[in-house]
């Protein structure tokens, strides 16, 4: 009889576990500067972290029809279901999806399998990032190496691909400025030139802003 007792006590204990863990992950997922969405085969949405939210409610790459993943064009879509149907099958696949006003999104398709008997396969779709680094990241990057306001605007428009003269138009600024600023930061960051400043920055961990909760549509 306590032999039984103990037993249930250890089932409702581990479940209890998964249940917290469940609820922990979801939470943890809300934070990545990643899109996650997890999909059915047929592209029914079945869960979507804040930053995949935040993406499919600007509808500009993706977007939501009938609770199903949409892109932008009818062979876009196809790409997409295509990617679905070869994850149903085990494989992997990465697309490149755009909008008409040439934003790009790359989304990795990976399939996921259920432990579960009776319960079908979803689908990860990973969304690329929108930048090389979330604002939140480099701002805590920023302040660890000690970095003026002024450099981190200059080494936050040169993580979006431009160079030093870009960037002094940007700012409207002399190039020289900017040369220095980039000097410094390279100092405190103890780096040899901007490629490995912003190689530094670029694999700092995929920690998002707190995007609004975006309704779905």
């Amino acid at each position: 009889m306590d032999g039984a007792l103990d037993a249930a006590r250890s089932a409702s204990f581990v479940a209890g576990l998964m249940e917290g863990a469940s609820h922990g992950l979801s939470l943890l997922m809300d934070e990545l500067a990643y899109g996650v969405l997890l999909v059915s085969a047929k592209g029914q949405i079945l869960h979507a972290n804040q930053t995949a939210r935040h993406e499919l409610a600007r509808r500009q790459v993706v977007s939501v029809h009938d609770g199903h993943l949409q892109a932008h064009d009818a062979t876009q879509s196809k790409s997409l279901m295509q990617a679905l149907a070869k994850a149903e099958t085990g494989r992997r696949s990465l697309i490149a999806l755009r909008s008409p006003t040439r934003k790009r999104l790359s989304i990795a398709v990976v399939p996921l399998r259920s432990d579960r008997a009776h319960h079908a396969a979803s689908i990860a779709l990973i969304f690329s990032r929108a930048s090389v680094c979330d604002a939140v990241m480099l701002c805590f990057f920023a302040r660890t190496h000690g970095l003026t306001p002024s450099e981190e605007q200059v080494l936050a428009i040169l993580c979006q691909g431009y160079s030093a003269p870009e960037v002094a138009r940007q700012l409207e600024v002399a190039v020289s400025t900017i040369r220095s600023h980039v000097r410094s930061m390279c100092a405190k960051t103890h780096c040899n030139g901007v490629r490995a400043l912003i190689g530094q920055v670029a694999v700092l961990p995929p920690i998002g802003a707190a995007h609004l909760q975006a309704p779905l549509h």
